[in-house]
């Protein structure tokens, strides 16, 4: 038999009395957790995937999405010229791809996009001549679309981006195709045909620059609008497309109070943060954006410098911060992509840059300091 020192004696004696018998194990570093993990309970952490990471033909990334994500929405193939390019032909494949990518995890599924003035085909909006459709004709293409799109995927798309940017910076209804032969109520019907396809499913307006308070306000006026007319709303998705300078906190956390008091929640649906200059581009997500390529606008194409990055895990860390405290009132927090590799950054507002606006390196290697400071978010409220 070992002989028995006076310390273990005493060691023992302590833990009996403490009611402890047992070693307890200490909890797992903050820092080692998925992003899933931290914030579970508080809302969902989402990325937009592309095909190839949906279909698993980059595995590496497949991982990743699946270690790291609750939610998942598609960059692109459930927007309207990829799943019904023709007015005959409906192409499935990639969205039932991406759906079933979702399926395998427990993932929140979210569809994006339904009604868009980009990324819809010519053919939509014309007859076979050529010619404008009617406002009927073209209520009746809405309908069909959104009955066949939705309906396949009833119960397992449970949020859906109805109407995405509908509005210009000044908060008016931007004069797209659908406004121009349907009307202003081309938004609420493009609800009350989503609604009646999947009872169910959360329903969403989706736009940029909601930051800014003009953008804002006619937002807030489009959801009551919606409210009073009894559709249903559940939330609008703020396009968290930041930079280093714009979307300041004050200006996020005004546009959570104020879609509060209009009576829904506020997921932010496409984070990222640029680390880039705009040079002469709009500060703007519109898609029709564009700057000139010029060496001055793209200076990080060795790496991002410590300094940069450090302002970078700063804003990430803040923002979680606020999106922690008014968590009862955000569902889903979503990156707009997985990592630098593959960010639109790397194109938008001008082609060919080398843009770091995301928690993921290129060879997916995770930011730490970037990560710590979201985490932070989590330590900070218990």
């Amino acid at each position: 038999m070992k002989s028995i020192t006076i310390k273990s004696i005493a060691a023992f004696f302590l833990l009996a009395c403490s009611g402890f018998t047992n070693p307890v194990s200490e909890p797992a570093p903050v820092k080692d957790i998925s992003f899933k993990d931290a914030f579970k309970g508080k809302f969902y952490i989402g990325v937009a995937i592309n095909r190839f990471q949906a279909m698993g033909r980059v595995e590496d990334e497949a991982k990743l999405i699946k270690e790291q994500f609750s939610s998942i929405s598609p960059e692109n193939d459930l927007k309207w010229q990829m799943i019904h390019p023709q007015s005959d032909q409906y192409n499935f494949e990639p969205a039932d791809a991406y759906v079933n990518f979702g399926k395998e995890s427990d993932m929140f599924i979210i569809g994006h996009t339904l009604v868009w003035h980009s990324q819809t085909p010519k053919w939509v909006f014309e007859d076979e001549n050529g010619n404008p459709l009617t406002r009927e004709a073209l209520l009746k293409r809405m309908e069909d679309h959104i009955k066949t799109v939705v309906g396949r995927y009833k119960g397992v798309i449970k949020g859906w981006d109805v109407v995405n940017e509908a509005l210009n910076e000044d908060g008016t209804l931007r004069d797209s195709k659908w406004r121009k032969i349907i009307g202003d109520d081309y938004i609420e019907k493009a609800f009350e045909f989503a609604h009646a396809a999947d009872p169910n499913a959360e329903l969403y307006y989706n736009d940029y620059n909601m930051y800014k308070a003009e953008k804002r306000a006619g937002a807030v006026k489009l959801v009551e609008k919606l409210k009073a007319k009894g559709l249903r709303i559940t939330a609008v998705g703020a396009q968290a497309h930041y930079s280093l300078e714009n979307g300041t906190l004050q200006e996020v956390e005004a546009t959570i109070k104020d879609f509060i008091n209009a009576g829904v929640h506020v997921n932010f649906t496409e984070l990222d943060i640029s680390v880039l200059p705009n040079g002469n581009a709009a500060n703007s997500a519109d898609v029709a954006n564009s700057a000139e390529y010029k060496e001055e606008l793209n200076p990080y194409t060795k790496g991002l410098p410590a300094e940069v990055q450090t302002k970078l895990a700063d804003k990430y860390g803040n923002l979680f911060k606020l999106f922690v405290k008014y968590k009862k009132h955000i569902d889903r927090v979503t990156f707009w992509g997985l990592s630098d590799r593959t960010t639109w950054l790397n194109n938008f507002p001008i082609r060919g840059r080398t843009n770091y606006p995301l928690p993921f390196n290129r060879d997916l290697s995770v930011k730490k300091d970037v990560k710590e400071a979201i985490l932070s978010a989590v330590q900070t409220s218990r």
